[in-house]
């Protein structure tokens, strides 16, 4: 068989006057990116120039390529094609022979390769990046599994735009908890492009040059290398002619022409984190922000967008401009979202349809010119029908801040890339922290549902102070880096201050059970507490225990009087207590008798709540007394008379100690009080 090559350089690499046909590299193979040889190899084997690097056909003037080669299969000598050619393709070519040995044996005749058979049925094209990974290539094989699956319709809200506000989450305990749709935008307050508003638009308003993330829907993978005006000539393109199924979900317009024509609805600038809480000195050009608000999405016919929950478990508004969507929802309950966790970022996600793992799965279409809020935490994959074009945002708030904070778990043990996560959310949550901590310190109330989430908020931070306290030195850098320095000055204090001042403002006092939260083995700021003496109402924590907040607690000012009674001090070790312990006992003697002096102190705690059928009402009375007697001298330890009559001493002095710490910012867990002290009263009405 005749063998060619294509070579550069003709001592590139040193050729024996004869070639083995079994050699390891095909003569027919290019050669035109040959490795040059490493010094040991030019060592051994050098090239030098012979005979064999010179075609024996050539003259100067002949034109055409130099660089291919091939061999006469009868003398086995190496000619330039172009000088010893007949002009044919060289690939085609099985056996040929030199002008000299042909006419020194007639006989020989060059012959051609048989071609290949060639069928005229129309093949599939192979996606083999894909293949070799594993990953189905089909873009539409989910559509065709639904189709056998049990899909409920949805019974989510349709509400009006001009009910969708801060007083709707405020007066209805649903609200935020499941997806709603707004089928006409009059009344939400936002503002969008005209209906008219294309693709080609979205590209001249941002720029042609601008870099976007286009997911190649087969395999739900990032295609690289795609600009804004790229994907406007494919997204124009006609359907039959798209060489893929594309989609995007990710162009970010904040600082752009375009954002100046879009504004989130009314609820959702009341809520979001970053409107709100995010300095608005550090926001803008040349900042470094969360910029998530304004989105543009824009899929054509048949895209499908796999199940997923929006980074950080933020809320999501999403207007259709034109098109049409259609959403495949699951509730995030504990077990939804511990299966939603098994199948992220597994195999499982490739080739198993999430919907046969959780309890059930929803279905909402939404059509040109509806709004849907899908609250925090809804796992969802979407279907797009007709190519269509899409504004949205994402947005954090203080109504379910332990989901927010539960995906956050899910992301960090799927190994969520950084890229994919909410930016700077760390950062972000130490400004909302260090503002409800000045508001609480102000005495600004907030609802019971707000004040529960502030709890998540606050364990979050305490355990992020704990990473810059006892963590290893990556933790503690990282933690320390997430800090805003411009508002937070001391971190684990600013943190465990907030969490003290969330309970008291939830009402948490010495009869709660600490908003349901089981107590560390008594423990009290690192230290082994006390037990509680006999006689005491003590909190008995219970498992899945979660008590009934108060509305409303009042806590009245602060009562004090002192008098003078003439009394003999205690003197006797027996009956002394017995004596003592009767409160309503008058202690009034004569005159000649020992006087002393007491200070007395009242504290009236009103607490008010509704029921399903009234209202309940507790009143907590503190009383306490100190009673000291004017010249009695010191006795030996123990004697009575050493002892300062004080009912509620320990508890009063757990009182005091709330109001030091409180100046200092620490938690305080306040002690039992004995049942002779308090007087409560429960009203139903």
């Amino acid at each position: 068989m005749a063998r060619s090559r294509r070579r550069i350089t003709r001592l590139a690499t040193q050729k024996s006057p004869e070639r083995s046909p079994s050699s390891s590299r095909s003569s027919l193979t290019p050669m035109e990116d040959e490795p040059e040889p490493t010094q040991a190899e030019s060592a051994d084997s050098a090239p030098t120039k012979t005979n064999e690097d010179v075609c024996p056909s050539c003259r100067e003037g002949v034109q055409g390529e130099k660089s291919s080669w091939i061999r006469c299969d009868a003398c086995k000598t190496w000619f330039h094609w172009a000088c010893a050619g007949d002009g044919s393709d060289l690939e085609l070519i099985n056996k040929w022979f030199c002008e000299p040995c042909m006419i020194e044996k007639p006989s020989r005749a060059m012959t051609l390769k048989v071609p290949a058979r060639k069928s005229s049925r129309k093949r599939t094209q192979l996606d083999y990046a894909s293949l070799n990974a594993g990953v189905e290539s089909d873009p539409s094989r989910w559509l065709r599994v639904i189709q056998s699956k049990p899909i409920k319709d949805d019974n989510f809200k349709r509400m009006k735009g001009a009910d969708v506000g801060l007083e709707w989450l405020e007066n209805d305990e649903t609200a935020m908890r499941e997806p709603i749709v707004v089928e006409n935008p009059e009344g939400l307050r936002m503002k969008m492009p005209p209906p008219e508003f294309s693709v080609q638009d979205v590209a001249d308003e941002v720029g042609h040059e601008t870099p976007v993330e286009v997911i190649d829907v087969a395999t739900q993978s990032n295609s690289p290398g795609w600009t804004l005006g790229r994907w406007a000539e494919y997204y124009n393109t006609e359907p039959a002619k798209r060489d893929k199924i594309r989609n995007v979900i990710s162009l970010e317009i904040s600082g752009t022409k375009l954002a100046d024509q879009v504004l989130p609805p009314r609820l959702v600038r009341e809520l979001d984190w970053v409107e709100k809480f995010w300095p608005s000195t550090r926001k803008g050009k040349g900042h470094a922000y969360p910029k998530v608000q304004l989105y543009c999405l824009m899929g054509v016919a048949s895209a499908w967008t796999d199940w997923h929950v929006d980074f950080a478990g933020s809320s999501v508004y999403y207007h259709i401009l034109r098109g049409c969507k259609v959403f495949y929802f699951i509730r995030p309950t504990p077990s939804n979202l511990q299966a939603y966790e098994r199948w992220s970022g597994t195999e499982m996600q490739s080739n198993v349809w999430l919907g046969d793992m959780v309890d059930e799965v929803v279905k909402v279409t939404l059509h040109a010119g509806n709004t849907m809020i899908i609250p925090t935490g809804w796992i969802h994959a979407v279907h797009t029908p007709v190519d269509s074009l899409v504004f949205g945002g994402n947005f954090l708030h203080s109504y379910n801040i332990a989901t927010q904070l539960k995906v956050i778990d899910i992301e960090k043990a799927t190994h969520v890339p950084k890229k994919f996560r909410f930016p700077l959310f760390v950062k972000l949550c130490w400004y909302v922290g260090d503002k409800y901590l000045r508001d609480l310190k102000s005495k600004e109330e907030f609802p019971p549902r707000v004040l529960e989430s502030l709890e998540a908020l606050a364990r979050f931070l305490v355990s992020e102070s704990q990473a810059m306290e006892r963590g290893m030195e990556v933790a503690k850098r990282e933690a320390k880096e997430n800090v805003p320095g411009d508002r937070v000055k001391d971190a684990p204090a600013m943190a465990r201050e907030l969490r003290w001042r969330v309970r008291l403002a939830a009402g948490a006092t010495s009869d709660d059970e600490d908003l349901g939260r089981p107590v560390k083995k008594n423990m009290v700021n690192g230290h082994k507490r006390k037990r509680s003496p006999a006689g005491t109402t003590v909190g008995v924590q219970f498992r899945n225990f979660q008590p009934k907040g108060w509305d409303v607690v009042n806590e009245l000012p602060r009562e004090s009087d002192e008098r003078v009674v003439n009394v003999h001090p205690p003197n006797t070790v027996d009956m002394w207590e017995r004596e003592w312990t009767e409160w309503n006992k008058e202690f009034e003697g004569q005159e000649q008798e020992e006087q002393a002096i007491v200070e007395k102190t009242r504290d009236v705690i009103i607490k008010v709540r509704k029921t399903e059928d009234g209202v309940e009402r507790q009143r907590i009375e503190r009383v306490m007394e100190r009673w000291v007697w004017k010249g009695v001298p010191s006795k030996a330890e123990g004697d009575p008379q050493d002892v300062e009559m004080k009912p509620m001493e320990d508890e009063f002095a757990g009182s005091e100690e709330v109001t030091k710490e409180e100046e200092q910012g620490a938690e305080v867990l306040v002690t039992a009080v004995p049942l002779e002290t308090t007087q409560a009263m429960e009203v139903n009405t």
